[in-house]
């Protein structure tokens, strides 16, 4: 868990925004007052206060004076004509209505939506219509450790894989990136079929046998995704670390590696068993092209996602809680799913 020295700045951020929205104490009492001052100056758009009927009869003379004065008449104009012209010019200025809209979910400012809830969802760009479960603990005992690792990924996505995926994004068309995603997806089969078949889920691991044949075959080596598109078989969502935990397995502590996404332990150990059922280790033995794979992989990937992190780390007080909290949650449903 978080200690307290970092829970006060969260505490005293919210207390300053309540005071700034709720409009107590001294601060709604300065707000009353400019606003009052501003009211009593003539150039706002406020209407003006009508003069009393004794005055009327004064300014009209001298705006039928106005009109009738020559314009080469070197006479200066009176100080009459010049209070009529600017209540004239003073009354024909619109007035202003301010209208007060209540916020919801449809018109909420992006910030009011990142601290809302956790970003789990934010970092896909897509809603999360699941509430968050308070049961699910956040176990790190190896934070300062975890949080330096994670500014080091924040910093390596931000400057080097975001740009290149763009430039990537520039060059290739999405029907291609899709292509290339789907084969490389029809590739990571076994690992999703073993997991199905060790979480006793047989006919979810049928349909996954079912979709690699088909696509493999008739999507032309998975690059085309026929079995989803026109047989409906949905991909399905299968890993190690979800096997673990549906076996009973604690996730441990969480953890964040450099070039990693985030992790527990269970989840470490669960990626290292999916990436030995790879059959890209097989096929291609040699390291540099097993890892320019994996970099093409990636770069792909990330090309399909540039909205990952997009405005969070502006909205968000604490973007390493966040996505903590996010992926427990997040792996939480998954385990939940699979029982």
């Amino acid at each position: 868990m978080r200690s307290s020295s970092g829970v006060w700045p969260v505490v005293v951020v919210v207390a300053i925004l309540g005071l700034g929205i709720g409009g107590c104490g001294t601060l709604s009492s300065s707000l009353v007052s400019e606003s009052s001052m501003l009211a009593s100056r003539a150039p706002v758009g406020a209407p003006p206060i009508a003069a009393p009927p004794a005055a009327a009869p004064v300014v009209e003379p001298a705006e039928t004076d106005i009109s009738a004065e020559s314009p080469t008449s070197p006479e200066p104009a009176t100080p009459e004509v010049a209070s009529a012209s600017s209540v004239t010019e003073t009354t024909a200025t619109p007035s202003v209505f301010i209208d007060y809209q209540d916020i919801t979910a449809k018109n909420a400012p992006a910030w009011v939506v990142a601290l809302s809830g956790p970003a789990d969802a934010a970092l896909r760009g897509t809603p999360d219509a699941v509430p968050p479960d308070p049961d699910v603990e956040e176990y790190d005992p190896w934070e300062k450790f975890n949080e330096k690792m994670f500014t080091f990924n924040y910093n390596l996505d931000k400057y080097v894989l975001k740009p290149v995926a763009q430039g990537y994004n520039f060059v290739m068309p999405d029907m291609f990136q899709t292509m290339i995603d789907n084969a490389f997806t029809n590739l990571r089969m076994p690992s999703r079929f073993v997991n199905k078949v060790l979480q006793l889920k047989l006919l979810d691991a049928t349909k996954e046998m079912g979709r690699f044949l088909i696509n493999s075959t008739l999507g032309v080596g998975g690059l085309f995704d026929v079995a989803r598109q026109e047989m409906g078989l949905e991909r399905q969502r299968a890993d190690f670390g979800q096997t673990l935990g549906i076996w009973g397995t604690p996730p441990g502590p969480y953890l964040v590696l450099p070039f990693l996404p985030p992790l527990t332990v269970r989840d470490g150990i669960g990626t290292g068993v999916d990436g030995a059922m790879n059959p890209l280790y097989y096929y291609i033995p040699f390291w540099p092209d097993s890892f320019a794979m994996k970099v093409g992989d990636t770069v792909n990937d990330r090309s399909l996602n540039l909205d990952l992190f997009q405005g969070i780390e502006e909205s968000t007080v604490d973007l390493y809680s966040s996505v903590r909290n996010g992926y427990l949650q997040r792996r939480n449903r998954l385990i939940k799913e699979g029982h």
